[in-house]
């Protein structure tokens, strides 16, 4: 019997040209897997017989679509994860489900090895690579795109050589990637900076210059998960589903950025993520009523590590692990609704009520029924800048004053 290799496959150019390299290459059998996480477009169906028709021996869809929003994308949402401050990790919070689908096929299929279709010059080789070796430490990694230094120019010719059915072609030279979480494009004219993004590069969000009138949403949290919009219970994909539609409509979710890879190269990356901005934004504002001040302050240093771990493919790693637990922990009181206006381009709070609610009107309002004793202000400035104060009479008195 031939030894058989699993492919991560997408039904994309990079992944259907892969099956055929592989073959040639190594002279194994190819299980191309797809996973589906929400990224729409083509039919399952359609991808799997694809794979068949490049090559592959068997072809396998597994639907992760709950598991994904449930068990990936919502932890996310509880770290509010923004890769530098901006990109709600589309693309990293997607892989280390895919690779435990693939180390889980690998044993079903009986392949000794698994492949992706990742360039060297990305961060999803590492994602991949860093997972299943975690995940099957048993298991070889290939990853023909990379290993043989081959360019989208001429994954497309050998495609056409081949006479491949894939619909990407030279007139289309954008890389997409996508899923439920959001969609991320790059490559094609992106690739110089100073080019803005042309219309025909979106496709989750509607032009945020020709909004709709304003779209008034409430979402409730429950421990930080969104269980109901609008007063109707959702599981955490339909929440997704319904923000992503709501939100897309007014474009809300549109990011250009400039991004620092894990490989140590900057590349422009479009993304758009509208549900994911939008309940991002809800969470953060119902954090700032539920959770205590210093708790929040360490908890935005958690998160931007977690965010970091992530994007850096360390997803089953102990840190990643144990920030999980602090992260879980903190989300207990994070109950309530928050309601929001989406319109042009912008998911903006304007309501908030929480049974376990940190605000107290009573001590924050300045009208009648104020229950907090201004008496003791002065006292507590007077012992909040003592220190300063000791210091800045030492520094007088030495002649180091700062006027």
């Amino acid at each position: 019997m031939k030894d058989r290799v699993v492919l991560a496959y997408s039904g994309g150019l990079d992944t259907s040209v892969a099956i055929g390299w592989i073959g040639e290459a190594t002279g194994a059998e190819v299980v191309a897997m797809a996973v589906d996480v929400g990224q729409g477009g083509e039919d399952l169906e359609t991808i799997r017989q694809r794979a068949l028709d490049c090559g592959a021996v068997e072809a396998y869809v597994a639907d992760a679509r709950d598991e994904f929003a449930s068990e990936y994308c919502m932890p996310a949402l509880q770290a509010n994860a923004l890769y530098m401050d901006a990109y709600p990790l589309v693309s990293a919070v997607s892989r280390p489900v895919i690779s435990k689908h693939l180390v889980k096929a690998a044993k079903q299929f009986g392949a000794t090895t698994v492949a992706h279709g990742c360039t060297g010059k990305g961060n999803d080789q590492v994602r991949f690579e860093v997972a299943i070796q975690t995940l099957g430490p048993d298991l070889k990694c290939i990853a023909p795109v990379r290993d043989l230094a081959l360019t989208r120019e001429k994954a497309i010719d050998y495609a056409e050589k081949n006479n491949l059915p894939i619909a990407t072609t030279k007139k289309n030279p954008f890389s997409i990637d996508q899923n439920v979480w959001g969609r991320a494009i790059e490559t094609g004219f992106l690739e110089d900076i100073w080019n803005g993004p042309t219309k025909d590069v979106y496709d989750y969000t509607d032009d945020p210059t020709f909004a709709p009138a304003p779209d008034t949403v409430t979402i409730t949290f429950k421990e930080g998960i969104p269980v109901a919009i609008d007063g109707q219970d959702v599981t955490p994909l339909q929440a997704i589903q319904i923000m992503n539609q709501r939100a897309g409509a007014q474009g809300v979710g549109r990011i250009d950025l400039v991004e620092d890879r894990l490989v140590g190269i900057k590349s422009r990356e479009i993304y758009e993520a509208p549900g994911a901005m939008a309940l991002i934004a809800a969470h953060k504002e119902l954090e700032n009523v539920t959770i205590e001040r210093e708790q929040a302050r360490f908890k935005k240093i958690v998160g931007q590590r977690w965010t970091e771990l992530v994007y850096d493919g360390q997803w089953f790693s102990p840190l990643k692990k144990s920030l999980d637990a602090f992260i879980a922990d903190t989300q207990k009181m994070v109950n309530g609704e928050i309601r929001m206006d989406l319109t042009g381009g912008r998911a903006v709070v304007t309501g908030r009520r929480s049974d376990t609610s940190l605000y107290d009107f009573n001590l924050a309002t300045y009208d009648e029924g104020d229950s907090f004793d201004q008496s003791q202000a002065k006292g507590f400035i007077e012992l909040f800048g003592m220190s300063s104060k000791v210091a800045s009479t030492r520094d007088q008195r030495l002649g180091k004053s700062d006027i």
